[in-house]
């Protein structure tokens, strides 16, 4: 099955550099994206804010020249993820980071 995401916008949160408990890098941070798009031959405003997560050694450089309000285009697939309160929400895990 097919999981892949491609989205442009700008870092409204973060990022937040963390290790997890056995080792591994995670960069966070939340991506805004506003555009027009075409919906059954009519223009339509998109808009969404979504959470991205970069991890693994690779991250680390990925993710060093971030800083908020950084233009960028994340490529990766979307999860689900339950936080500790038990709010779920989709995140974006990153494989790909590129400065627009």
């Amino acid at each position: 099955m097919t999981n892949r995401i491609e989205l442009a916008g700008v870092i409204t949160q973060g990022p937040i550099r963390k290790q997890s408990p056995a080792g591994i890098p995670h960069c966070h941070f939340v991506l805004e994206h506003r555009s027009e798009q075409q919906e059954a031959g009519l223009p339509r405003q998109a808009y969404c804010r979504l959470q991205v997560v970069a991890s693994g050694q690779g991250s680390q450089y990925k993710t060093q020249h971030l800083a908020l309000g950084s233009n960028i285009k994340v490529s990766g697939f979307l999860a689900y993820q339950t936080s500790r309160n038990g709010a779920g929400r989709l995140v974006l895990h990153a494989d790909e980071i590129i400065d627009i």
